[in-house]
């Protein structure tokens, strides 16, 4: 009876201890080490954008064990108490309180999909019309230009001077090719210069700019190719919170009483 009397105490430590041991990750030198520090560092982990998968938890669980025993010498060094350390935890703590103001901020005044309409509405109204394709080739002196223009009208290609003479690097090493953008996209004097032109036209006169002299071409038009709302909405999502946390945060600043 006292071997079966055992046997039982010993299956009912069993079963009510587990729990307990559930709840800890390890126990480092006597001291437990709480699972709910590896999930809170995998939340952590997942806030900034990165999957926690099984193989990375490991890694996470290995990352807590280690700052267990690391913060265990510290403490037995005392450093718990030296000033750089409490210097340290007070610009933390200011760090990591903010940082939750402005996610209490965003959870409680989200974007709304009204507004994201809203937004997509305007960029769609400023970006509707028509799309060019059009090259150009840049230069300094208008002399040049005017040079260049006679030996296009002359049989040379485009494209080949472009290459050669255009000090626009990004479009000169494809012969001045700027792919497709509506008139707003440029500067203004290139934009009023290139829509007069049809399909095909070039410009018989050099065109002035901020940046010097263009030749330009219009290879192609058609009408405006908008992206949807689904595939601006995250782009649009982000604008709209970014100018709501600057509002938010310099309405504290012009409330708040600083002398």
């Amino acid at each position: 009876m006292k071997h079966i009397l055992t046997a039982v105490a010993l299956a009912t430590t069993v079963v009510f201890s587990a729990p307990a041991w559930a709840q800890n990750l390890a126990i480092v030198n006597g001291k437990p080490v709480p699972s709910a520090r590896l999930d809170a560092l995998a939340q952590q982990v997942e806030r900034s954008g990165r999957p926690v998968d099984a193989a990375l938890r490991e890694q996470l669980k290995e990352e807590v064990i280690a700052r267990e025993v690391f913060m265990q010498e510290a403490e037995k060094r005392g450093l718990k108490n030296s000033k750089e350390y409490k210097s340290q935890m007070e610009l933390a703590s200011q760090t990591i309180l903010i940082r939750e103001l402005f996610a209490d901020y965003q959870r409680k005044n989200p974007v709304t999909a009204a507004e994201v309409k809203a937004e997509y509405d305007k960029f769609t109204a400023a970006n509707a019309g028509q799309e060019f394709r059009s090259r150009h080739i840049l230069v300094a002196d208008e002399a040049e230009a005017k040079a260049i223009i006679a030996a296009i009208q002359g049989g040379q290609k485009f494209e080949d001077i472009a290459k050669a003479k255009s000090l626009d690097p990004g479009s000169g090493a494809n012969g001045g090719d700027l792919d497709w953008a509506t008139a707003a996209s440029f500067v203004t004097e290139y934009s009023e210069a290139m829509v007069k032109l049809g399909k095909g036209e070039m410009t018989k006169a050099p065109v002035r700019s901020q940046f010097g002299w263009h030749i330009i071409r219009v290879d192609d038009i058609r009408a405006a190719q908008l992206p949807s709302l689904e595939e601006l909405k995250p782009e649009i999502e982000q604008e709209l919170m970014q100018q709501r946390m600057v509002k938010f945060q310099e309405d504290l600043r012009a409330k708040a009483k600083i002398q």
